[in-house]
């Protein structure tokens, strides 16, 4: 295959980089450059100046918001929003929820739902994994009792993600208890998440952060018009949700954001009375981490050049594993080079000492947002379907064993 972008592309990639440096806030970038992850205010502002310029939806058809890019198309929208640095798009509203209601929604779904989301008028979340169904999702046990035009919904939900944000979520539940087999009694709902009965519980991260949560059901109501597809087949929609959209699955971009953030501050941050940068160990690990990066671009580029031939199939490209796998590897090898750049100003207890004696310092803040980076991306590894699972996929589908 052909890896040399058309004038064409390149275009599009000059039009992204112009209107992303014209229209990002300065605040959200001065505070995302310090290597935080965006707040939910920044992503509401930042997809909804995008959005404003129809690129929010960036999978979606032109007739519903989206911008009607194909999969490279998409792939170079993304890099340059992580290079930015811009906040990501909410995926749970743009590659997850979206797509869903495109395939499988009611008309009347479509029209409540699609435009808000695009917006980020609702916040939604994904009520997926279980205490005892993550990788093995089909083992949920939320259960749904049909009665009359209502389900009730009863069970515990865990790792999800922002729920405390969140003014609707998608809802994988038990329908069919007695099913031959477990997948066949699996139904996808969504879910107010403003019902009685609903109690969202913060997990605290490593890092710090409130992202994660447990959400609780009890005798929760949920209407029966808010079913997407038939009952019992919440299945297949899962199966298309998780495998519809891998563009952006490796997520480059932002590791090569976080290899320049680590760059910059090597031209700052001195060790043995000379500036990290000019030291031939920190150049060699750059420079294989870029052959890394470079190498696995090529396989994306490979995955994504045939994503819309295989779009609808419902079966994703098995070597969107390996983007997964390698990808997580990389994203944790690039927060990892941040860290030992900045040493021991990486404490952010130090560097709080620090700047109570001299004032506020960017490069201290730098510093000390690389610790809550590298925390944070471990959890990588198994978010998005773990990498032992992803490798049990590549063994499986790709090497036949």
């Amino acid at each position: 295959m052909d890896l040399h972008f058309s004038a064409e592309e390149k275009a599009l990639r000059q039009a992204i980089r112009d209107f992303i440096s014209e229209n990002l806030p300065g605040d959200i970038r001065d505070w995302m450059r310090l290597g935080h992850t965006a707040r939910k205010e920044d992503t509401v502002r930042w997809q909804r100046i995008l959005n404003r310029n129809g690129w929010a939806a960036l999978s979606w058809p032109k007739e519903w918001g989206g911008p009607g890019w194909n999969a490279v198309e998409r792939m170079i929208f993304l890099e340059e929003n992580y290079l930015a640095p811009a906040p990501e798009l909410h995926s749970y509203n743009i590659t997850m929820i979206g797509p869903v209601l495109l395939q499988f929604g009611t008309e009347e779904q479509k029209h409540r739902f699609l435009a808000r989301a695009a917006n980020l008028d609702d916040w939604w979340c994904q009520g997926f994994s279980e205490p005892g169904a993550g990788s093995d999702l089909a083992a949920l046990k939320t259960a749904a009792r049909r009665d009359g035009d209502f389900y009730i919904v009863t069970g515990r939900k865990i790792w999800t993600s922002t729920a405390h944000h969140a003014d609707w979520c998608f809802l994988l539940v038990r329908t069919n208890p007695g099913a031959a087999r477990r997948q066949e009694g699996i139904s996808l709902l969504l879910v107010d998440m403003k019902s009685p009965g609903i109690s969202v519980r913060p997990i605290i991260s490593i890092d710090g952060s409130h992202h994660l949560n447990e959400v609780i059901f009890d005798d929760v109501k949920v209407p029966v018009s808010m079913r997407v597809h038939e009952e019992n087949k919440g299945w297949d929609v899962a199966k298309f949700l998780l495998g519809n959209e891998r563009t952006g699955i490796a997520r480059l971009g932002k590791s090569k954001e976080r290899v320049n953030a680590a760059t910059v501050m090597a031209r700052e941050v001195n060790a043995s009375g000379r500036p990290i940068i000019e030291d031939a160990g920190f150049r060699r690990r750059v420079a294989q981490l870029e052959v890394d990066m470079q190498a696995l671009e090529i396989t994306q580029y490979r995955v994504v050049s045939a994503y819309d031939d295989a779009k609808g199939s419902g079966r994703p490209d098995p070597l969107s594993s390996a983007l997964k796998v390698r990808g997580t590897e990389l994203a944790q090898a690039t927060t990892e080079l941040a860290m030992d750049v900045a040493g021991p100003l990486s404490s952010p207890v130090w560097a709080q000492e620090l700047a109570a004696m001299s004032g506020p310092d960017e490069l201290l803040e730098a510093a000390s947002g690389s610790t809550g980076s590298y925390l944070f991306i471990r959890a990588a590894s198994i978010g998005g379907g773990t990498n032992e699972i992803q490798k049990n996929i590549l063994s499986k589908e790709v090497l036949g064993l």
